[in-house]
């Protein structure tokens, strides 16, 4: 189940297919998914019943990045006063 390396028109080698995960992720990866559904269970006992308000939010948090994403960060970019790029001296 191995792939195929292509060359770019550049010369570089394509290396792993874009995405795809290296041997040891995964294997993490599927270790760690058998206990996806418990650990919603906690985090859901938490939010419910957490001795403090914070980890009761922390919960939410976590519970509602899963089911809908992180919120996107926004950058107030009038407020920058010069960016420096890696090609200008």
């Amino acid at each position: 189940m191995g792939f195929q390396r292509k060359f770019s028109n550049f010369g570089d080698k394509g290396g792993r297919p874009k995405g795809s995960l290296n041997k040891k992720t995964a294997e993490i990866k599927a270790v760690a998914g058998k206990y996806g559904p418990d650990a919603i269970q906690v985090l859901v006992r938490i939010m419910e019943r957490g001795e403090s308000e914070g980890s009761r939010v922390a919960a939410a948090k976590e519970l509602l990045d899963r089911a809908y994403g992180k919120a996107p960060q926004a950058m107030d970019i009038a407020q920058a006063t010069h960016i420096t790029f890696g090609w200008e001296e």
